[in-house]
């Protein structure tokens, strides 16, 4: 037996074990997550910006998560009800978490970015009882045309001032750590564990349901795509008010019982810079953004900075961004791929026995316990290799697939599967190179057609951000009585940078030398930022719509 054999026969099996200890009927998020953990294990260390510390240990987390959700109890929160939090990346929030699946119900996560209207939107369309906030959010929460008078749900403020409503830390001494209101309910493999909304680049969000069972998905991506080790010092710097975030910055390192990282602040390149270098950190995640902040960013790097690991998600890395992660972090930023509804499923993998040379632009194959495929544009067959098609899931061959459907939306669903039911389509647009190795392009609705030619907006906007003074980019289609479609660049400048109509032209000049002639922005607009998703997607809808 082939050493390629034994590796892909241990991984199966490692699988399979996940799926034993997660997708049972009798699964116990707070036992899963907490509980089974040694008492004495840091979960968390929380990293203030003035960069002190705290150590959080699985043994403080099980108390703490007790008193909540027996206050939740007293709140009239019964298992399988839904429960919100508006918090930044905190101690309490890990606390807060953790009380909501002890008492059996389900989390629904509000960006602490986002205003009023989406947070109204999140906590209307999910029911919620209860919205535990940082004091710093609550204003968010007054009534307002998109905030009810009325509203059903109960505040409890966080980290501040009471007046908007209860007290959390109030809530958490009033009730003690053996009060049986809040011992650990099972809702099984099937229960809710999280309710959380697509990141909207294509329009209205999307109720996504995620079961205690994903847990053994997110488990085996921080195995398998991350390789984060129990002698890492690991840091997923994405917000937990999203997918990426909340998946593996909370989920899986919970757990797997690893400690991570917690920055209770805003991000600024400074600042990461001096959390590397002063927690000695090993293994990084972030979005794209990041990245290039980091890049962008003068600061010199301290010279102690050195990752034995590094990965991105949310949108494709730039070649720039990649070299640069090389020569200064000491690991290539290596890019991985997932959505809201599965989390991450095709890679550029870190671990043992998956680890490959990556070709230029690839964003991986698919990890152990998923298969994926492209296929045809307009028919459910494979596509040949390299060429452009429909990338997908196989429901058949992926035990680690978890997603059933959006809440409350057939219509939604049913666009998602085949008729048959054998293939998920993610909606993006990719081809598969005879080595198995996926290449992204775009969101379906994303890619422009032009006089024919099939064009994806990320291989002209990687060739925009090589120009000295591009930050960021994005490229859509716009209607055109004779193509049919022509490119547009939204650009964002470099600090000191002027965007001038010779800039403009520079640009254009640098798709047709190094992409292709046909396929250079006929418009150039320069715009102080890009719109996203609270997970760093670029919403091009937004920038068609003018």
């Amino acid at each position: 037996m082939s050493s390629e054999t034994n590796a892909r026969t241990d991984q199966a099996t490692r699988v399979q074990a996940l799926l034993d200890r997660y997708d049972t009927p009798d699964a116990c998020a707070a036992q899963l997550l907490c509980d089974d953990h040694p008492a004495e294990a840091v979960a968390f260390t929380v990293i203030e910006a003035d960069l002190s510390s705290t150590d959080l240990t699985f043994g403080d987390l099980r108390d703490q998560s007790t008193r909540f959700a027996a206050a939740l109890a007293d709140l009239s929160v019964e298992p399988g009800d839904y429960v919100a939090t508006l918090m930044g990346k905190s101690a309490d929030l890990v606390v807060a978490l953790l009380g909501i699946w002890r008492r059996g119900a389900v989390h629904v996560p509000l960006f602490t970015a986002f205003a009023p209207p989406a947070i109204g939107f999140r906590l209307q369309a999910s029911g919620a009882k209860v919205v535990v906030a940082d004091a710093d959010q609550v204003a968010k929460l007054v009534p307002s045309e998109d905030i009810p008078a009325d509203a059903p749900w109960q505040v409890v403020v966080a980290g501040g001032d009471t007046a908007a409503g209860l007290n959390f830390n109030e809530l958490l001494t009033a009730h003690n750590a053996d009060d049986p209101r809040g011992e650990a309910v099972a809702v099984g493999a099937n229960g809710g564990l999280v309710q959380l909304f697509t990141s909207g680049t294509t329009g209205t969000p999307k109720g996504v349901p995620v079961p205690v069972r994903a847990l053994a998905s997110f488990h085996a991506y921080l195995e398998f795509g991350l390789d984060v080790r129990n002698d890492d010092v690991f840091w997923n710097a994405a917000d937990p008010g999203w997918a990426y975030g909340l998946y593996y910055a909370l989920l899986a390192p919970m757990a797997a019982g690893v400690r991570s990282l917690l920055l209770h602040a805003g991000f600024s390149a400074p600042l990461t810079w001096q959390v590397m270098e002063q927690f000695g950190v090993t293994n990084f995640a972030a979005a794209p953004t990041v990245y290039r902040s980091l890049r962008a960013d003068k600061t010199p790097v301290p010279q102690s900075v050195s990752l034995r690991r590094a990965s991105s998600a949310g949108e494709p890395l730039t070649p720039d961004v990649v070299a640069w992660s090389e020569q200064t972090l000491g690991a290539v930023v290596r890019d991985q791929y997932g959505q809201t509804e599965h989390g991450m499923f095709i890679v550029n993998a870190w671990a043992d026995g998956l680890r490959e040379d990556v070709p230029a632009g690839s964003m991986g194959k698919p990890l152990p316990g998923w298969s994926c495929a492209v296929l045809s544009e307009d028919s459910d067959v494979l596509a040949a290799p390299g060429v452009p098609g429909r990338v997908a899931i196989d429901t058949h061959a992926s035990p680690l697939l978890w997603f059933t459907g959006y809440v409350d939306a057939p219509e939604k669903t049913a666009q998602r599967f085949t008729a048959d039911g054998r293939w998920y389509l993610t909606g993006d647009a990719g081809q598969v190179d005879e080595d198995g190795f996926f290449f992204f392009s775009a969101r379906d609705d994303d890619v422009i057609i032009m006089a024919g030619y099939r064009i994806g907006p990320f291989d002209v906007e990687s060739v925009l951000v090589m120009h000295d003074d591009v930050v960021e980019a994005a490229v859509v289609g716009m209607p055109d009585e004779l193509r049919g479609e022509v490119l547009e660049a939204f650009v964002v400048v470099r600090e000191g940078a002027e965007a001038t109509d010779e800039l403009a032209a520079e640009l254009q000049q640098l798709v047709k030398r190094k992409f292709a002639a046909h396929a250079y922005p006929r418009t150039v607009h320069f715009v102080p930022h890009l719109p996203k998703t609270p997970s760093g997607k670029v919403q091009r809808y937004i920038l068609r719509q003018g």
